[in-house]
């Protein structure tokens, strides 16, 4: 019987009950899962890191508040100001700021700024002329995803944010990120059906992994969220110097586990970040002294979403 046994493993057809043991269900959308394995990134390194900058809309009354007490104003002169001060100082900054540390980024966009913020745009991808754009939907408040009307409008939206993309920039995204990070289940489906390959949906883990969906295989970047700094700056209160300090160690721990076991699988992190964040002066100097902490780094590589997916195998 060993032998046997033995015979069937070399001619690999013991292969699929191990890929099979392997695979999960998806915690969100119950489909399968499976890994996929990266022993190392380019140049023996065990950690990816992608910065994603979400180039946003917002529209007046709508988006995140910097004082909460002045909400019932109109105008809300103070909100108003720290949304519009993103935009239009904080998204250039932002570009100077990885053109001058020459350190890839790829940027999350909804698909409206190019065209109501012509001018930003340009300025902007002039920083930037090979950051990959990864789909952010329409907007980020009047227009988020039909959750509530089925699958078909959803590929509906996507393919939308999609061709509008397509129509401003001469780039149609492979990757997808849902607006103000509110997919549900039937995301997942409709973002494979409309030909995306990765998303940045996937918030559990370290390493990438697979999710089966009925309409085709899409790729699960992590994007952990206590990295994004939105959620840290606005939600629990974090200045820039607290974000520095945090995806410094971050960062560095998965640098340290990977030194400690060389067969740990390599791990990616997508690290989200936005303008009212590291574009104001004071958060792109707390950012500037991470980007060049994490240089130092011998074991981290700084890249780009659709690099990832490249040396990973997953370019499609």
């Amino acid at each position: 019987m060993r032998a046997l046994i033995a015979i069937l493993c070399l001619l690999g057809l013991l292969g699929s009950t191990t890929a099979s043991a392997q695979t999960s269900k998806d915690w969100i959308t119950g489909l399968p899962r499976e890994p996929i394995p990266v022993k190392a990134w380019p140049g023996g390194k065990k950690v990816a890191v992608a910065f994603v900058f979400y180039v946003e809309v917002w529209g007046h009354g709508q988006g995140p508040n910097f004082r909460p007490d002045m909400t019932a104003r109109n105008p809300d002169v103070v909100d108003e100001a720290f949304r519009q001060y993103a935009i239009e100082w904080g998204v250039p900054r932002v570009g100077r700021l990885f053109r001058d540390q020459a350190v890839p980024l790829s940027i999350a966009l909804n698909a409206q700024f190019p065209e109501q913020n012509a001018g930003i745009w340009k300025q902007f991808r002039a920083l930037v002329p090979k950051a990959p754009i990864v789909a952010h939907g329409l907007n980020n408040s009047t227009d988020l995803l039909p959750l509530s009307q089925g699958l078909e409008a959803q590929k509906a939206y996507i393919k939308r944010t999609l061709d509008m993309l397509q129509q401003s920039t001469g780039e149609r995204p492979k990757g997808w990120s849902s607006p103000s990070v509110y997919p549900d289940a039937a995301t997942f489906t409709a973002t494979a059906a409309e030909g995306l390959t990765y998303s940045l949906d996937g918030m559990d883990s370290d390493v990438l992994s697979r999710l089966v969906t009925p309409a085709g295989p899409l790729v699960l970047i992590p994007y952990p969220a206590p990295t994004v700094d939105m959620g840290q700056y606005l939600s629990r209160l974090k200045e820039p110097v607290d974000l520095e300090r945090f995806w410094i160690d971050y960062v560095g721990e998965l640098a340290r586990e990977a030194a400690a076991d060389p067969a740990r699988p390599a791990t990616v992190v997508a690290i989200g970040i936005h303008p009212f964040v590291v574009g104001t002066p004071g958060g792109a100097a707390s950012f500037r002294r991470v980007l060049e902490a994490l240089k130092k780094q011998p074991l981290v590589w700084l890249t780009d979403t659709n690099e990832v997916m490249k040396a990973a195998g997953e370019n499609r």
